[in-house]
């Protein structure tokens, strides 16, 4: 029963995030011969990476494919990149793990918390080429979200999460 209404969750053209990758657009569906095994597969592109994915459509969900953020969702993800930081004490390589984590579970509310984490300010000490391999990877699957949601150039969607960072450093000297 489920695997009938499946393929019509994601229509062709549709914007969706799948949790590894980002941000891809559904092209079709496909059937294709796995192990002598017919099976119905969306094939998604994700140009950013010039890379297609092939999802059976009854493991869409199950592996994290969901479509697009909603408003509520961009607003608190939005409001999560102005509050604190929140930086544990213990050692980098865990950390970092937690941070990749959180990047790959396509979640934009724990992406932008790990936007929020590793933003530095013009006047903070530099940072670690992992830090900021980190930061620069999740500010990207952000934005490229924030993009698609509301359909404006991933340019501009940089801008806004600049914007809302840089109000956080002033409503902290305020």
């Amino acid at each position: 029963m489920q695997t009938s209404s499946m393929p019509t969750a994601f229509r062709p053209g549709d914007h969706i995030v799948y949790p590894a990758h980002g941000v891809g657009r559904v092209m079709g569906v496909e059937k294709q011969s796995v192990a002598g095994i017919d099976l119905d597969v969306f094939v998604i592109s994700f140009e950013q990476d010039k890379m297609t994915l092939r999802v059976p459509t009854t493991k869409a969900r199950s592996c994290g494919m969901r479509p697009l953020a909603s408003a509520d969702v961009v607003n608190e993800a939005m409001k999560t990149l102005q509050g604190r930081a929140r930086i544990k004490r213990t050692m980098w390589s865990r950390r970092a793990q937690e941070y990749e984590a959180k990047i790959n579970s396509g979640d934009l509310v724990s992406i932008a918390e790990v936007v929020r984490d590793l933003h530095r300010a013009s006047d903070q000490p530099e940072q670690s080429y992992s830090e900021r391999q980190l930061y620069e990877s999740a500010l990207d699957r952000m934005a490229r979200e924030l993009a698609a949601v509301q359909k404006i150039g991933r340019e501009d969607a940089l801008t806004k999460l600049s914007a809302s960072l840089a109000s956080k450093k002033q409503a902290a000297a305020a």
